[in-house]
């Protein structure tokens, strides 16, 4: 029992020692606390204080650096404003005297023009004594010379004109006497140089050509019943039909090339097939018309690529190919534009001249005589126009214009080209002249057919000495036809020299075509 006694009063004890070391601590933890606390507002203070006399440090030095600035500004603007007076001074100085020069040269001035007034009125009282000296000494010259001031003028115009004309001619002669030598001695040695490099064969055109046929049995057939089928190709084709004791050949006679091929192709055809008849004569012929087109177009390309000319148009292309059933005093157009061509692309390459523009101007001076016998005009006329309309290069254009003379050259291309169509007509055998004459007469007696209302088409055939007119039914009837045969007559007789006498057919035909289906 003591034991359990002391045991509970050791923990009662030892309960109060931890209360009072617990308390103890608090007690302590409190005065430090306190100590602490009390340091800190000191510190507090301190800090406080410092930064309020750090703060007041602060303004002042701020205040007397605004003040230092203010000052500075001050002075500075007091020193400007002070240079800005002297400059305004020193300016109205300057004006001032400007303005008391002014006035002093506006003075001389006044002076000098007084005194200028008086030197024009003295001059023009000197001029006007002048005058009338001048006068009395020209009343003196007249009598003594005998000649008025204008007859005086005239003299010695004209002998400083004759001694100028004289002179002119002298010198106009030397210089001539020496280009001609020079230009005459390079001239032919371009000329021979060209002709050698050039040789072009030569083939004279005829107006006829003879289709063999396999038996004489076959002219039978080819006139047919009653000469309808001579008749139906002559119509189509505007060639004349020569069946005559020639063994197995019959002979087309025509001045227009285009229509002799075209008839004999379809001659040939024609004999070929077996089936002779107007139907079958009409349907070859067209065939035959597109055939001669075709080759029209092969020609023309096939020019273009020898001449080794590049970019012309298509229809100018087609042109140049009819060119190969054109011909002129006998010489065929599309040979001789060829010749030119490069005749004149050998001669621009020895005289340093652009040879690609010469030889496109060489192939196309012609050309305006693809479409001669159906557009008014000359050749040359005619060609320029197509130039133009193609577009072609102007110098072109200028060498077609002046090939023939018809304007004056003023290039070397055009001279060239003048040039090479010499060379290519006069070579031996180049030309007939008698042919194309003839020609033209045949071109003339169509082309007078041709001018009156309602012809259709007109063909002159038998060489020249018959003319076959179609004319178109719905405008010319009957009783008009022989009116218009005696007109064409006395408009042939009246416009054309010919031989002999030429027989004029006026033909009117309707026909009426159906399809049975």
């Amino acid at each position: 029992m003591p034991t359990g006694i002391y045991l509970v009063a050791f923990i009662v004890l030892l309960i109060l020692c931890s209360a009072a070391a617990f308390y103890c601590g608090i007690v302590y933890r409190k005065r430090v606390a306190e100590s602490e606390l009390g340091s800190a507002e000191e510190q507090a203070k301190r800090i406080v204080s410092d930064a309020v006399k750090s703060t007041e440090n602060k303004k002042k030095e701020v205040l007397l650096e605004a003040k230092d600035e203010a000052h500075r500004i001050r002075s500075e603007a007091e020193k400007e404003v002070r240079e800005r007076r002297i400059e305004i001074q020193r300016q109205e100085r300057r004006l001032q005297q400007k303005e008391e020069n002014l006035d002093r040269k506006i003075e001389q001035l006044e002076a000098k023009e007084e005194q200028l007034n008086k030197k024009i009125a003295e001059a023009d009282a000197k001029l006007a004594e002048a005058g009338e000296i001048k006068k009395r000494q020209f009343e003196m010259l007249e009598r003594i010379s005998g000649f008025t001031v204008e007859q005086a003028k005239e003299f010695m115009l004209k002998n400083l004109e004759n001694e100028l004309i004289y002179e002119k001619a002298v010198k106009i002669k030397e210089f001539e006497q020496q280009l001609k030598e020079e230009s005459e001695q390079k001239a032919r040695k371009l000329i021979s140089l060209a002709i050698q490099k050039c040789a072009a064969d030569h083939v004279a055109e005829a107006t006829v050509s003879v289709v063999p046929l396999p038996n004489d049995e076959m002219k039978g057939r080819i006139i047919g019943r009653e000469g309808r089928n001579i008749r139906a190709l002559e119509t189509l084709t505007g060639v004349d039909l020569i069946i005559d004791d020639t063994p197995e050949a019959i002979t087309l006679s025509s001045f227009d090339p285009v229509r002799r091929e075209i008839a004999r192709i379809s001659l040939e055809r024609l004999i070929s097939d077996g089936r002779i008849h107007p139907a079958r004569i009409e349907e070859m012929v067209e065939k035959a018309k597109k055939d001669v087109e075709n080759t029209i177009r092969q020609e023309g390309e096939r020019a273009v690529i020898e001449a080794g000319v590049h970019g012309i148009h298509h229809e100018l292309v087609k042109l140049i190919g009819r060119l190969h059933y054109r011909t002129s005093y006998g010489q065929n157009i599309l040979d001789h534009s060829l010749e030119v061509s490069h005749l004149c692309a050998v001669m621009a390459s020895e005289l340093g001249v652009d040879p690609v523009l010469a030889r496109r101007a060489g192939l196309l001076h012609d050309i305006g005589k693809a479409v001669d016998h159906e557009i008014e005009g000359s050749h040359v006329e005619i060609g320029v126009e197509i130039a133009r309309k193609y577009k072609e290069h102007s110098e072109v254009i200028h060498a077609i214009e002046a090939h023939h003379g018809d304007v004056e050259p003023h290039t070397v291309i055009a001279c060239l080209v003048q040039a090479a169509d010499a060379i290519s007509a006069a070579r031996p055998g180049a030309r007939r002249e008698n042919l194309d004459n003839y020609i033209r007469r045949l071109e003339k007696l169509e082309e007078i057919a041709n001018s009156f209302e309602g012809v259709d088409k007109s063909f002159a055939i038998q060489a020249g000495r018959e003319i076959r007119i179609m004319v178109k039914p719905d405008i010319v009837d009957d009783n008009r036809i022989v009116l218009m045969a005696r007109e064409i007559v006395a408009k042939i007789e009246n416009e054309l020299d010919y031989p002999g006498q030429i027989k004029v057919h006026v033909i009117r035909e309707n026909r009426a075509i159906e399809y049975a289906k």
